[in-house]
C-alpha cells in the first residue's frame, strides 16, 4: 500500500487551492483531451457479427422464445475472477458481478414444427465464452443475467425454466450487432462488483459510494460520496497497486475497494471537493487495460 501520510498530504493541498481543486480539475482536462482526440480517430460504434455458441428453449405468454447465446472477440469480458471468489460474492450478497453482453434485437422465425417464435441474440466475449463451456455453473449464470437482460431491455417477462437445444447451435440466422467503441460502462460495472453497497450496519463505520470509471486508456477515476464531510481534515487515503481504501474522521466512513487493475500509487492524485462533499481520485494505471 502506499504511504498513507503523504497522500493525506497531497489530499489537504489540494483542497487548499481554491474552488474545484484546481490541481484535479487540470489533470480531468488533460484526461478529457486525450478521449476526445481519440473518439475522433474512431466511432462510438462498432459493428460486430457474432459466431453461433448454443441455444436454449424458453417461452413467454406471447409463446415460444429461443435465445442464441453467441461470442465475440469484440465484446469486452467481465471481470478475471475465479469461480471460487465469485461464489463467494454471491454468498455474501455482493451485488453487481457483471457480465458484459451484447442484447440482439428480437427476429421472427419458424420453428422446427414450422410454428412463429420469437429468437434473441446475445453475445459475450468470446475467451470467456471458451471458459463458460467448462463450467456448468457460468453457463447457467450467463443464461440467467442474459434472460434478466432482455426482460428489461424488451418489457418482457421469460419462464426461468428453459431446455438446450440439441445439435442446433442458434435459432434462425445470427445478425450484426452494433457495440459500443469506448468501453466505460465496463470499467463502472467494475466498481459495483468489487464495492459494498452504500449504508450504514448497526455499529460501525459507513460504507460510501463509488463510482468508478475509466477516463482514458492509461487513467482511472474514482468519485467516492462522502455527504457528512465539510472538508477533507481528518480523512485517510491509502491506494495500493489494486486496492483503494478511504477513512473518515471519527470512524464516520470507511471503503475497502479491490480494483482489478494495476494502479500506479505514486502518481496518484487526490481532491475533495467541498461543494460536492466528494472525495476524487485520479489514478494512472501501470498497464492499460486491452
Amino acid at each position: 500500500m502506499a504511504n498513507p501520510k503523504l497522500l493525506g498530504l497531497e489530499l489537504s493541498e489540494a483542497e487548499t487551492m481554491g474552488a474545484d481543486s484546481a490541481r484535479f480539475e487540470e489533470l480531468l482536462l488533460q484526461a478529457s483531451k486525450e478521449l476526445q482526440q481519440a473518439q475522433t480517430t474512431r466511432p462510438e460504434s462498432t459493428q460486430i457479427q457474432p459466431q453461433p455458441g448454443f441455444c436454449i428453449k424458453t417461452n413467454s405468454s406471447e409463446g415460444k422464445v429461443f435465445i442464441n447465446i453467441c461470442h465475440s472477440l469484440s465484446i469486452p469480458p467481465p471481470a478475471d475472477v475465479t469461480e471460487e471468489e465469485l461464489l463467494q460474492m454471491l454468498e455474501e450478497d455482493q451485488a453487481g458481478f457483471r457480465i458484459p453482453m451484447s442484447l440482439g434485437e428480437p427476429h421472427a422465425e419458424l420453428d422446427a414444427r414450422g410454428q412463429g417464435c420469437t429468437a434473441y441474440d446475445v453475445a459475450v466475449n468470446s475467451n470467456f465464452y471458451q471458459r463458460m463451456q467448462n463450467s456448468d455453473f457460468l453457463r447457467e449464470l450467463v443464461i440467467t443475467i442474459a434472460r434478466e437482460g432482455l426482460e428489461d431491455k424488451y418489457n418482457l417477462q421469460l419462464n426461468p425454466e428453459w431446455r438446450m437445444m440439441k445439435n442446433r447451435p442458434f435459432m434462425g440466422s445470427i445478425s450484426q450487432q452494433n457495440i459500443r467503441s469506448q468501453q466505460r460502462p465496463r470499467i463502472q460495472e467494475l466498481g459495483d462488483l468489487y464495492t459494498p453497497a452504500p449504508g450504514r450496519a448497526e455499529s460501525g463505520p459507513e460504507k460510501p459510494h463509488l463510482n468508478l470509471w475509466l477516463e482514458a486508456p492509461d487513467l482511472l477515476l474514482a468519485e467516492i460520496d462522502l455527504p457528512k464531510l465539510d472538508g477533507a481534515l481528518g480523512l485517510s487515503l491509502e491506494i495500493g497497486e489494486n486496492r483503494l481504501v478511504v477513512g473518515g474522521p471519527q470512524q464516520l466512513y470507511h471503503l475497502d475497494a479491490y480494483i482489478p487493475l494495476q494502479i500506479n500509487s505514486d502518481e496518484s492524485k487526490a481532491a475533495f471537493h467541498r461543494k460536492r462533499k466528494q472525495l476524487m481520485v485520479a489514478m494512472p494505471l501501470l498497464l492499460a487495460p486491452s
